[in-house]
């Protein structure tokens, strides 16, 4: 039907001229327009980023972090009643005196058993190390200069802590500071006495295990030690939790996965896929994150298919009722 017509009947013929209706909507399984894919182009710059971004299974969170502290080996328990095994060595009287004001082997053992968990956890915010190489500008003859690295150095490191109502969190890294100088004489200590590693892991969620939170990216701080520990503040004006800072130096740091400073294999050097073995799980987990997301809509699909599936919603697969596959 046109959507305009007329027409003059001339000789037993009927002649007329019309506005015919819009046929955008026959033969509509050769539009070119269904051939179209959703979303933007994947050739694109974005549709790359996208890919990247779906590859690497989200962004790292400011949120998502933990930290390992250890305190130091402290001074030796001479004169203070600890054993040292069959051999008991010649100290001289004084001995026992001068270490009495460091942290001792004891005191540390005691308070990192009973408080380092609480430490780490009670951590609220920390600053990952950085690096910078120092240059030096040579000139060879004529032209511009070059730029030659010849150092590298770090600046100290801030960390902020909560505290209980017993401030254990502070009296933890003020026993670390009692390592190394005697409170009592003011003598120092020996430097391998009050320095330790720390440890700061990056957290991330993976889609083929359960578990929310896995080490994707961690550094390790050599010969730590908390030159600062920050003063803690009261008023009656405000009642929020009480927090500290304490500042470490170190001597440098590496990271886990480039300078195979320990155990954790995730990611690797290129920082782009992660291969943590602790989440193999079958051969589901050998696949690729997005044939493991395929296959497990597939297979969902299939259990809501069969009749007793679409009446249940799928939480019954005939013949048996089967847990939801971790992948």
């Amino acid at each position: 039907m046109s959507i305009l017509r007329g027409g003059k009947r001339i000789g037993g013929h009927d002649i007329r001229i019309g506005i015919p209706r819009d046929r955008s909507l026959e033969n509509v399984e050769k539009d070119p327009r269904l051939k179209q894919q959703v979303g933007g182009n994947p050739a694109s710059t974005v549709g790359r980023m996208q890919a990247l971004v779906n590859e690497a299974e989200g962004f790292a969170r400011k949120a998502r972090f933990y930290v390992e502290f250890q305190l130091p080996a402290g001074a030796p328990d001479f004169g203070l009643g600890i054993s040292f095994g069959d051999i008991e060595p010649e100290i001289p009287p004084y001995v026992g005196e001068e270490n009495s004001g460091f942290s001792s082997y004891g005191q540390i053992r005691e308070v990192q058993n009973q408080n380092a968990k609480r430490v780490q956890l009670f951590c609220a915010g920390i600053t990952m190390p950085d690096r910078t190489i120092k240059m030096q500008s040579v000139r060879h003859g004529a032209g511009p200069r070059r730029q030659f690295a010849y150092d590298f150095e770090s600046a100290d490191i801030t960390a902020t802590f909560y505290a209980d109502k017993f401030l254990r969190e502070r009296t933890y890294f003020e026993m670390w500071q009692g390592a190394a100088i005697n409170l009592q004489t003011f003598n120092h200590n020996y430097y391998d006495q009050y320095v330790s590693p720390i440890n700061i892991f990056q957290l991330g969620s993976f889609a083929s295990a359960q578990e929310r939170d896995d080490v994707t990216y961690a550094v390790h701080l050599y010969d730590c030690f908390p030159t600062v520990v920050g003063p803690v503040q009261y008023s009656h004006e405000d009642n929020q939790v009480q927090t500290f800072e304490v500042t470490f130096t170190y001597r440098y740091w590496t990271n886990f996965f480039i300078n195979k400073a320990g155990n954790i294999d995730v990611g690797k050097s290129e920082q782009t896929r992660h291969d943590q073995k602790t989440l193999d799980k079958g051969i589901w987990g050998r696949l690729p994150p997005e044939i493991r997301r395929a296959g497990k809509g597939i297979v969902e699909d299939l259990r809501r298919r069969i009749p007793i599936g679409g009446v249940t919603g799928g939480r019954v697969f005939p013949p048996f009722k089967i847990p939801p596959l971790n992948i």
